[in-house]
Parts: structure tokens; C-alpha cells; sequence
């Protein structure tokens, strides 16, 4: 089946730039007619810390070489490449990070490519401003927003849609760093630029978002989505890989409320009524999405410290100390707690700890009870206070207890085995999530700053 005239067909070589994917792939997808390379920079999945501390998840060696690959194909094939959410958490030293490795990679390869940087940073008066003239509103469950937060958080970043990547490319970038932004704008903004309807570009730009994820091989690489009037045809880049009506549907399920209605800065994807259809053993085509404008705004993400935290990691072996478990938990939080007032005169509210039991319930604990004796336990303690001397401190309070603690009827010491040594290993700033809300925008780019870099010529 070819594509209809018009239609717009992007290339998604993996969910994450630095995950990896093969270069061949890559190569598929221009034979196939890519229109665009699209590609996630990360995300809020793995936590606060890198929105916290303004650094990225993955390594800078990973970054270039994803970068190299598609960098060289965009110059081949003449097409645009977009990235979006730089640095893992679209900081603008994500961003700026970013660029510093395109730009060396641009010098080493010689590619004439001009290069748009957008930067999503808020800065904390400009969030209070909008606060105080009732622009701000929560995200459910989060509840209303107060100025001592917003000044409580490293960063503070906005998710922007597809206008001021499209606002950039109309300027004449071929590469697009953009700051924190929704994983479908990336996909979304040419289609949208070419005027195909808002249902199908949204819809699949959700699709492809993670890459070989709505395929049946998520580990095989990319994805190529083609869309045209009435909707779109996704197929996997990997030949040995496939997508079927029910990987392509169910993708709607990954990281949504609903999985019929998502919403974006512009506006809602309605896939209610989308029906999903294989074309053959490799292809899928979906029509039926539609998208349903609304107030423009922008969800504020923002990130605090917390504390500083200190962990230690013992393993059980014991049978005895496995086969009463939560007995020993209970004596361990008792006779710790007890220590801790006693050695160093701290009541409770003075610090916070978490005790883990990894081969038992640390994963779901109580939402999935364990329901025998395990063969082995990791126990792992996380111990946060105001600086990370006293998280140390009383780390090292539950050291003894972590190593030879017996339960009550025990006549003998039992020996645990901690993972490292020293048994304490500090952690640093811990980060919590501090900011779920949306502010309304004046426009949908008033909210972020672009820089442009031109092509240099080689001789």
C-alpha cells in the first residue's frame, strides 16, 4: 500500500536518545521516505533527582553516538531532526548540554546543519506572577500551589507542545534542541506544519513516542509512522519485527489516565472512536482519531530537596531470622529508633528512614503480601535528615544491627553481609516532585526562548 499524496511520514529510532538502536534501522526508515526524525530525550520516569539537580540519566558517550547516527542521516536525507526534553528533564543545562555535543559532532562530521536551541526554564517569579494573577491551577491529586513552594524548587521547568518547534523550524532550523517538552510534540509538529488533521498526527505521534515499544519486539529498534487525511499506517523499522492491532492499541495504555482521551497544551486526543486494522503481518493502520481544541496551557514541573540521605545494604541468609522476617523488621525499627534517641538525641521528626526488603515485598510490600519465608533477603535502609553528616550519622547508628541483629529467641548472633564497604554509602540531595500544575498561556510560546545557530560552510 503506498502512501497518499501528502502524507508525512516520521521516523522514531527508539523511546530514549542515548538508549540505542541499530544504524540500519535507521537507514530503513529514510528508505522508506522519512519526512522527519523525531526522538525523546527523557522524561519524568525515573524520578526528581535529574529535574532537581539539573543532569541527565544517561551517559554523554551514549548522547553521541545516538546523535552521530541521526545527525549524519538528517544531512543525508535533508530532512529535520527534532529532540525533545534534552538532559533527561529539558532543563537548559539539559539543553545546553545537549547542543555542546551536536556542536562537536557537526565539526567532526562536517555537516552544514543549523541548529535551534529552546529553552523551557521558568523562573520562580515568573510562576508567582502568574500565581497571583489566578493563572495557575493544580493537577489532580496535587492541591492549590503557594509562593513558598515555588521558591523552594531548584527548577522549574514548562512542557511545551509542538508551536515553538514549529516556530523554530519555520525560522530554519534542520535541528531542533528543545527543552522540556510533550514526548508527542516531537512527533506532532510536522504534520501539523503540513496542515494534516490535529486526530491522526496526535494519535500517532502517542504511538511512536516510545519507539519499538508498540511493536512486537520493543528491543528490535524504531518505528515509521505515515500520516495522511484520514489517518495513519505505523510499521517497525526492525524486519523481523511487527506491529499488530493490539500492540499499536495498547500503547494507549502506557502512561495515561484514560486510555481514551490524552491531553496536550492545545487541546484533547480523542481515540474513542479509532479503529485499528492490519494491513498485513507487519503493518497496522488506525482512522477514527479525532482532537478537540481547549485552552492553551503549559504544565509546570518543579523539583525541591528534601533532605540528604545516606543507604546501607545488608543481605539474610539466616533461616531462622527469614522464616519471622517482619518479627525482626518490627525489633530492628524499635531497637534502631531507640539508639538513635539515646546516641545521638534525636526524637523521630528529626530524620526519616525507609527499610526495603528486596526478595520479599520492597517492590509492592503490602499490595502484594509475601506469602512464604523467602531464601534470601537484600535489606536496604535509607536514612534522610537536614544535612548529609547526620544522615550518615544515623546510618551508622543501625550498623550493628544490620550486621548481627537476632530475633528474640535466637541464643546466637546470626552474621548478615553487607553489600560494600564501608557499609554507608551517601547519596547526596534527595528531590521530590514539587509542582503538578498547569498555567494559562498568552500565547503558546511566550513561555520558552529560542537561540539560533547557523550552518558553517566547509571548505
Amino acid at each position: 500500500m503506498s502512501a497518499p499524496d501528502g502524507a508525512v511520514r516520521v521516523l522514531t529510532p527508539t523511546g530514549m536518545l542515548g538508549a540505542g538502536f541499530t544504524e540500519s534501522s535507521v537507514d530503513r526508515g529514510l528508505e522508506l521516505g522519512a519526512d522527519v526524525i523525531a526522538v525523546d530525550g527523557g522524561s519524568t520516569d525515573s524520578g526528581p533527582h535529574y529535574l532537581g539537580s539539573g543532569t541527565a540519566k544517561t551517559t554523554a558517550a551514549a548522547v553521541a553516538r545516538d546523535l552521530r547516527i541521526l545527525l549524519r542521516a538528517a544531512a543525508k536525507a535533508r530532512i529535520p531532526l527534532i529532540v525533545g526534553s534534552c538532559g533527561t528533564s529539558g532543563t537548559d543545562s539539559g539543553v545546553t548540554w545537549v547542543a555542546g555535543i551536536v556542536e562537536d559532532i557537526l565539526c567532526e562530521e562536517q555537516l552544514d546543519l543549523s541548529v535551534a536551541t529552546i529553552f523551557s526554564e521558568q523562573t520562580a517569579d515568573f510562576v508567582k506572577s502568574r500565581l497571583r494573577e489566578n493563572a495557575v491551577h493544580p493537577l489532580a491529586p496535587t492541591g492549590p500551589l503557594d509562593e513558598t513552594t515555588v521558591d523552594d524548587c531548584t527548577h522549574i521547568v514548562g512542557m511545551m507542545g509542538h508551536e515553538p518547534i514549529e516556530e523554530a523550524l519555520r525560522a530554519g532550523a534542520n535541528v531542533v534542541l528543545a527543552g522540556r517538552a510533550t514526548d508527542t510534540a516531537l512527533a506532532a509538529t510536522i504534520p501539523l506544519m503540513r496542515g494534516l488533521p490535529a486526530g491522526p498526527a496526535w494519535h500517532a505521534a502517542k504511538i511512536v513516542e516510545c519507539g519499538g515499544q508498540c511493536t512486537t519486539n520493543p528491543r528490535a529498534g524504531g518505528v515509521l509512522a505515515t500520516i495522511d487525511d484520514s489517518g495513519f499506517t505505523i510499521e517497525p523499522l526492525d524486519p523481523e519485527a511487527a506491529c499488530t492491532p493490539i500492540s499499536v492499541a495498547a500503547h494507549m495504555l502506557y502512561e495515561t489516565v484514560n486510555p481514551f482521551r490524552m491531553r496536550e497544551p492545545a487541546g484533547e486526543l480523542d481515540v474513542t472512536d479509532a479503529t485499528y486494522t492490519a494491513l498485513d503481518s507487519r503493518r497496522v493502520r488506525v482512522e477514527g482519531s479525532r482532537f478537540h481544541p481547549a485552552r492553551h496551557t503549559i504544565k509546570l514541573e518543579g523539583a525541591r530537596i528534601t533532605g540528604y540521605e545516606t543507604m546501607s545494604f545488608t543481605a539474610i541468609r539466616d533461616e531462622h531470622i527469614l522464616a519471622n522476617i517482619e518479627e525482626w523488621t518490627d525489633l530492628f525499627v524499635k531497637v534502631f529508633t531507640g539508639r538513635v534517641t539515646q546516641t545521638l538525641g534525636l526524637d523521630t521528626a528529626d530524620y526519616a528512614f525507609d527499610l526495603r526488603r528486596y526478595g520479599y515485598d520492597a517492590v509492592l510490600e503490602t499490595l502484594d503480601p509475601a506469602t512464604r519465608p523467602p531464601r534470601e533477603v537484600g535489606v536496604m535502609l535509607l536514612v534522610r535528615a537536614k544535612t548529609q553528616k547526620l544522615a550518615t550519622a544515623i546510618a551508622k547508628v543501625a550498623n550493628p544491627l544490620m550486621l548481627h541483629l537476632p530475633t528474640p529467641d535466637m541464643d546466637y548472633l546470626p552474621s548478615l553481609a553487607f553489600a560494600t564497604s564501608p557499609a554507608e554509602t551517601e547519596r547526596g540531595a534527595v528531590y521530590e516532585f514539587a509542582l503538578h500544575h498547569v498555567v494559562d498561556t498568552r500565547t503558546p510560546t511566550e513561555m520558552f526562548r529560542t537561540e539560533h545557530r547557523k550552518a558553517v560552510t566547509h571548505d
